[in-house]
């Protein structure tokens, strides 16, 4: 079993070499594999060129107000959370070739499949907790 620190990243702390897991205020996974796109580049290129996002991934985007969805093949949840984690605004299963709003004080974006957030009950003002894992993926 892989072993979790029990301590909560605040985002600005997160680094491009963690392996991380993250789960919801009611203590539910919603993700076990995170993708981390932290500098100019990777948040450019985002999830373009992917198929799908597999269950149990997502990518979080860092620093992150606003996302689109062009080029995009398939439909994500786009979480909006602070610096602290906590869910500021969620678009459900966001389509292709959309844009969101920008979410004032929005420190960072968890993007995950379509219809992950509801599936974990991950909603509005709830606190995401990034947590290290040793998991290998």
């Amino acid at each position: 079993m892989p072993m979790v620190s029990n301590l909560p990243c605040e985002l600005d702390r997160i680094r491009s070499h963690q392996r991380l897991v993250v789960h919801n205020a009611a203590g539910q996974l919603v993700a076990h594999h995170l993708l981390l796109a932290l500098d100019p580049w990777t948040r450019l290129r985002g999830l373009l060129g992917r198929d799908a996002l597999e269950p149990g991934e997502g990518m979080l985007l860092r620093p992150c107000a606003q996302v689109h969805s062009f080029f995009m093949r398939y439909p994500i949840d786009v979480l909006f959370v602070s610096r602290l984690g906590e869910v500021l605004a969620l678009h459900p299963r966001l389509e292709p070739w959309r844009t969101s709003r920008h979410v004032a004080g929005a420190r960072g974006v968890l993007e995950l499949p379509a219809g992950q957030a509801a599936a974990t009950g991950t909603q509005v003002g709830h606190r995401l907790v990034f947590s290290e894992t040793d998991a290998k993926v």
